[in-house]
């Protein structure tokens, strides 16, 4: 134990190391009550001074403000001195460490630009909790300290602040320190979406790391007044490979983990194969193409509130023919209402027979060519037109783009093709009742949690990243096809008795009507028996069998194969 050495490489105040630092002697002092009976040893008075051999020395830390590194220093000399006279107090007799001399090193010093092995060569631990900052939210510091970590690796422009810790850590290990582990306290974010497939190919396969262990997302309150929650995870690495694993999973995301052992966990936090999931350009197996809704890209010209629809309907009637129905998710969820003017079909002599139509035309056009984005510039040809479009010309299914956290299922639903989706959702043209069943079901919902996005701490669904790659029942047959089909229905009949309440209200955990509920729940049976005869009992368990056969219809293992083809990208005015 006195030759262990740990390193925080964010060491802030220092709150890891003293609770490290604790650990130890805490342990230390079993120790030494099992060696010797409290108060003598062998009959002679023990000397404490020549037994007590865990120190503050064998704590290191990194910390970018002065300020807070020195407090660190103090909090675990402070802590050495609790510890010692609780020492005291076991073997009943003073024992101190004076004079003060030595102590932990804190060096105050910027952990993304320090090289970690010439300052400490010899480390056994690396833990800590590094600061979470998504890629937009990153100052042009950070942004710098990060590309200079990750250079060479993909896209990492679009990594989250945290993922740097995890390189310099994985980095010290290849560089000759085979035995080290790392622990880190991390954002979410970096085990879900696109940031598995830029971080982790670097960690599993360049450094031939493992997860040695994990707890999967839990909430973790800030202590300070007003402070939020953020949704976290911890992540334990090392070269060695073990053959048993422990794996965490909070069914209450503030309550206890449920604890397993398991012989792999993957970047997902899942007990299951090394398995990476690419966006797709194409569904993994033959289902209707899903796509992003129609974008204005107008500057808010083609776009109506319900009482600027009224007034230019009053002054110009004309226009009725051109007004459609507009949905956004929050519209699409929360029965709001919106309007745009959809002039696909205008002849240029009704468009002149319009002039508040005509005029809210002509500032679309000034909008774009005063853009910074050359595709924008360009739809400046045709103002009248939505910059992207994607209205389907029959009923249509939609999935809004976010959706809360707190809902167990995602509310989707059929539009008619007079109503425009905008880009905030995605549509399938051309869908059927046992498309939207296994759509609505637990289990693709799971898949959703695992491998899909987070805004903030909301689902963010994807075609190319969730739909594409979800793994549909390969081969269901035609009963097991009708029953998922009835169970729809009986869900869309469950909604169509409350004709006044949003999808909102119907699907918060809190007000979903008990019929709805019953519903979903035999629509989840129909779902599952689509995949095996015998019930999911967990969403584990779920992902388990999805990251499975996710491997059996996709074939490549992480390091194996080629990579999928990078999927196009929604249209991204400036």
């Amino acid at each position: 134990m006195a030759g262990l050495r740990l390193l925080d490489p964010a060491c802030g105040c220092g709150n890891f190391l003293v609770v490290a630092y604790r650990e130890l002697r805490l342990v230390e002092h079993a120790v030494l009550d099992r060696l010797f009976e409290r108060g003598s040893a062998g009959g002679v008075s023990l000397n404490l001074a020549l037994y007590q051999q865990v120190r503050v020395e064998q704590v290191a830390g990194i910390e970018v403000e002065e300020f807070a590194a020195r407090i660190a220093e103090v909090a675990l000399w402070l802590m050495d001195h609790q510890l010692n006279l609780a020492l005291s107090a076991r073997f009943d007799q003073r024992y101190v460490r004076l004079p003060l001399t030595g102590g932990a090193r804190i060096l105050n010093d910027n952990a993304l630009r320090v090289n970690w092995e010439s300052e400490f060569p010899q480390l056994d631990y690396i833990v800590g909790n590094p600061p979470f900052v998504g890629k937009q939210f990153q100052s042009a510091e950070q942004k710098a300290d990060l590309l200079a970590v990750t250079a060479g690796m993909r896209a990492n422009a679009d990594l989250d602040f945290v993922t740097g810790w995890f390189i310099k850590a994985a980095e010290y290990i290849s560089a000759g320190h085979p035995a080290t582990h790392v622990g880190f306290v991390s954002t979410n974010s970096i085990t879900q979406g696109e940031q598995i497939a830029l971080l982790w190919p670097t960690l599993l396969q360049k450094h031939d790391l493992h997860i040695l262990f994990a707890h999967r997302t839990f909430k973790w309150n800030n202590e300070a007044r007003g402070g939020a929650a953020v949704h976290c995870i911890i992540v334990g690495l090392g070269k060695d490979n073990p053959p048993t694993k422990l794996l965490a999973d909070y069914v209450k995301q503030k309550g206890n983990p449920v604890h397993q052992i398991v012989t792999n966990i993957n970047p997902y936090l899942l007990p299951a194969p090394d398995v990476i999931i690419a966006k797709s350009r194409t569904p993994l197996v033959p289902v209707p193409a899903m796509s992003i809704g129609s974008m204005p890209n107008d500057g808010g010209n083609l776009i109506l509130s319900e009482a600027e629809r009224d007034e230019l309907l009053l002054t110009e009637p004309g226009a009725a023919p051109f007004i459609r129905r507009f949905v956004g998710a929050v519209e699409f969820l929360n029965n709001k209402v919106r309007y745009c003017l959809w002039l696909k079909d205008a002849a240029p002599s009704q468009l002149r027979s319009l002039p508040q139509v005509l005029a809210r035309v002509e500032a679309v056009r000034q909008f774009r060519l005063g853009s910074t984005a050359a595709p924008t510039r360009k739809a400046a040809a045709s103002p009248s037109l939505f910059f992207f479009i994607s209205q389907a010309e029959a009923e249509y299914l939609l999935v809004p783009e976010v959706t809360s956290e707190r809902r167990e299922y995602i509310p989707i639903g059929y539009l008619p093709p007079d109503v425009i989706s905008s880009n905030k959702n995605f549509v399938v043209p051309n869908s059927t009742p046992y498309l939207f069943g296994v759509l609505s079901s637990k289990m693709h919902v799971a898949w959703v949690r695992a491998v899909g996005g987070k805004l903030k701490s909301d689902y963010q669904y994807s075609p190319s990243m969730v739909y594409n790659t979800y793994p549909f029942p390969p081969a269901p047959t035609e009963a097991q096809r009708q029953a998922v089909t009835d169970a729809a229905e009986a869900v869309l009949a469950a909604r169509a008795a409350f004709p006044g309440e949003s999808l909102a209200a119907l699907y918060d955990p809190t007000t979903m009507p008990p019929a709805l509920a019953r519903a979903h729940a035999a629509l989840d049976r129909a779902v599952d028996r689509c995949y095996r005869p015998q019930p999911f009992a967990t969403e584990l368990a779920r992902l388990e069998f999805l990251f499975g056969l996710y491997q059996q219809l996709s074939a490549p293992v992480l390091g194996a194969g080629k990579p999928a083809a990078t999927a196009r990208k929604k249209p991204q005015p400036q």
